[in-house]
Formats: structure tokens, sequence, C-alpha cells
């Protein structure tokens, strides 16, 4: 019977030491997730509780059919996305492979590198906020002194300038990502690799075509697809930097869902609007791991 019992509690330990765990894991994700699912098919308005109640699919009916702004969003989200993750992916790599070479100060220069990830994105709005002020902001300093322009420019009240330069300070911030983790992989190349394509005649863009490129493949691709799910659901920044204007011509997807839910306290069309975006980010993973081939040889 005690051998038995020791079997048992033996083959029950990992379960146990999983459970807290998992309890946390049902507690603060499994629940809010649901609990946004059930409130998208509500009418719940704080200023109007008293006519709270189920409303099945009407918000969803209602985004669909009569909401311009999710249309306009869904557009500049894409737009946001697409150009943050491919300037972020290009510019990280590029950094990387410096990083990866041997100098004197390589690791100051790293650390300075790797600064702008370690700050919040409030804290980076709030830098690029004074660098594109309008009366004392840098950038309009250096291109006057440049020649470049010969009048001030309101960057994020311009509305041809001002998702650009919202651009501009996400990829400042996102750029350490792409380094870090390409330089990581990098650093697991085995040398000999190098040494054998010297030996060959090869080239130092060979080495990055032929060796550096098919290592990094699956590191790439998963880089890629979390930094579009973070810029897809990025909120802090732009909320900081814009609330989504002018005229909603920074409002992404996910900062129309804050502002729908948080200033105008429609928390069901803003739960509603959660929803679509995990279905759309849902499918984009699915689909973008399957045509990739991540974890796949070639």
């Amino acid at each position: 019977m005690n051998v038995k019992r020791r079997r048992f509690l033996r083959a029950a330990m990992p379960y146990l030491m999983l459970t807290p765990a998992a309890l946390f894991l049902l507690l603060f994700l499994a629940y809010p997730l649901f609990s946004v699912f059930g409130l998208s098919l509500q009418n719940y308005n704080v200023a109007r509780l008293n006519q709270r109640g189920f409303i099945g699919l009407e918000n969803f009916a209602k985004i669909f059919t009569d909401d311009n702004v999710f249309f306009k969003s869904l557009g500049i989200s894409f737009r946001w996305v697409v150009s943050e993750v491919v300037i972020q992916l290009f510019l990280g790599f590029w950094l990387a492979l410096l990083l990866d070479k041997t100098f004197r100060g390589r690791g100051v220069v790293r650390s300075l590198v790797f600064l702008p990830w370690a700050m919040s994105g409030v804290v980076t709005a709030m830098i690029w906020s004074l660098i594109f002020n309008q009366n004392i902001g840098v950038l309009n300093d250096l291109f006057r002194k440049l020649g470049i322009i010969t009048k001030d420019v309101a960057w994020l009240a311009n509305a041809k300038t001002v998702l650009w330069s919202c651009i501009t300070a996400e990829v400042w911030r996102g750029i350490p990502f792409f380094a870090i983790t390409l330089l990581a992989s990098l650093q697991n190349i085995p040398t000999d690799l190098y040494e054998a394509c010297r030996v060959d005649g090869g080239r130092p863009w060979q080495e990055i075509v032929y060796i550096k490129l098919p290592f990094l493949k699956n590191t790439i691709i998963l880089t890629t697809l979390l930094r579009a799910v973070w810029e897809f659901n990025n909120v802090d920044l732009l909320f900081t930097l814009t609330n989504g204007g002018p005229s909603n011509r920074t409002m992404t997807l996910t900062m129309y869902m804050t502002t729908t839910s948080v200033n105008n306290n429609n928390y069901g069309y803003g739960a509603a609007l959660a929803v679509i975006a995990f279905f759309i980010l849902l499918m984009f993973a699915l689909v973008y791991l399957k045509l990739s081939n991540f974890g796949k040889e070639d």
C-alpha cells in the first residue's frame, strides 16, 4: 500500500506543482477573456445603466454595417503594424550584425542600444512629444538649420505627418527588441561555418545570405509574429501622443476600442471591438505560422 501511495504521489507531484500556475492563468487570463465575450453581447453603457441587458449580436451588426470609424481604424492598424514590423526588423537586423562584431566599447554600445526597450510607452511618448513640439521641439530646430523647412511644423497636429511621426517614435522603441533576439541567435551560429565560407572564397554578403539568414529564419518568424501582435495592440504610445487624433488619423482598432470603452463608457460596444480584434490576431497568427513553415526544415 505504501509503495502504491508513493508511486501515486510521484506521478501526481508534477500536476500538483503546476496547479498554482494553472489557477493563476484561469483567474487572470481565462476569466477576463470569457468576461469580454459575454460583455460583447450586452448593451452596457455606464452612462445608461438602466438600459443594460442582453442584446445578442447587435453590437457586431452595428460595427459591420453602421460604423465607418471601424473600417478606417482597421486600415490604419494595417499600415501601422506593417510599417512598424518591417522597419524595426530591417534596422534591428543590421544593428544585430554590427553588435555581433568585436570592437572596443562594444558592451557600452550594446547597453545604449538596448536602452529604449527598457522605457515604457508613456515615457517614450513624453520624450518624442518634446522632440515633435512645434515651438520648442528639437526636430524643427534641426530641420531649420539644415534648410529642410522654413517654418515650424506641428508634427503631431498635422494630418499629413502625424501617423509617420508616431511610427518614428515607436520604431525607436522597438528596434532593440529585434536587435536583442537576432543578436542572441547570431551568437549561436557555429564559427566553423564562417571559416569554411572564407576558405571557399565567400564574401561578407554571402555569409549573410547563405549562413546567417537560414539560421535566423525561425527567430525572424517568431519575433515578427510577436511584434505584429504587440504593435496591433499598441495603445500607450498613441494614447499619450495623439489620443487617436487629429481627425482619427491615428485611430487604430485597439485605440478605437480603448476610447469607446474608457472615454465613452460604452463597455459593451468596446468589448465587441475587442472580440473582433482577438479573432483577427488569431487568424493572422495561424495563417502566418502555416505559410512560413515555422519550426520546419527547408
